[in-house]
């Protein structure tokens, strides 16, 4: 079976929008400032972005807050984007996050917790996509070197099957995208957390 590329699906369909001359419209799902920070420089030059931060993974509320404050700024800061960039939020409520791992508190990071966290925070993305009418939603989470992309982008075509809303397929660690993002983090005084936000992971440090 051949492995897709999904950074060259995202490359074939922004030169189509190019060429067709549309400005599209995508509901960005971000996990953090550093992880956005050159998602949102990338797509910003093609898109009319949408930032959804919805993340009750984050088990602690001063870090949930301290995260949201710091998109927030970057998003301040940055008055070079192209195409307009605003920001939504989701009410914080951790225990949707308990419930849907229940069981599962144990398992290794990358595991089957991963990836009822994924598909928790992905469907709930859809849904907004869904609600705000935007042509198509992704997620900052293909970042990570340490996130299994092709995993978020089957359940990402999963959710925008289930919406009707397109997913948009990513790879952002490809063309260097991670490497950016560790300077633009520094180039913005960005927090860098060590650990994606749940309790679960903290306690395998």
């Amino acid at each position: 079976m051949n492995k897709r590329n999904y950074q060259k699906e995202l490359d074939r369909l922004i030169e189509r929008y190019q060429k067709e001359g549309k400005t599209p419209s995508v509901l960005l799902h971000v996990c953090c400032a550093p992880c956005s920070s050159y998602c949102l420089e990338y797509l910003s030059d093609y898109f009319d972005i949408t930032v959804y931060y919805y993340n009750p993974n984050i088990t602690k509320p001063e870090e949930y807050a301290y995260r949201l404050s710091e998109e927030e700024r970057y998003i301040a800061l940055r008055t070079d984007f192209k195409h307009p960039v605003s920001m939504t939020e989701s009410e914080y409520n951790p225990k949707v996050f308990f419930e849907a791992v229940k069981g599962l508190e144990k398992e290794p990071e990358g595991g089957a917790r991963c990836e009822k966290c994924f598909r928790l925070r992905l469907e709930a993305s859809a849904q907004k996509a869904k609600g705000l009418g935007v042509d198509c939603f992704t997620t900052t989470l293909t970042i990570s070197p340490l996130k299994n992309a092709a995993l978020l982008n089957k359940i990402g075509e999963e959710m925008g099957e289930k919406y009707g809303v397109m997913w948009l397929p990513s790879d952002f660690k490809k063309k260097e995208g991670y490497k950016r993002s560790i300077v633009l983090s520094h180039e913005y005084d960005l927090y860098r957390q060590n650990y994606c936000g749940c309790v679960f992971s903290r306690n395998v440090e």
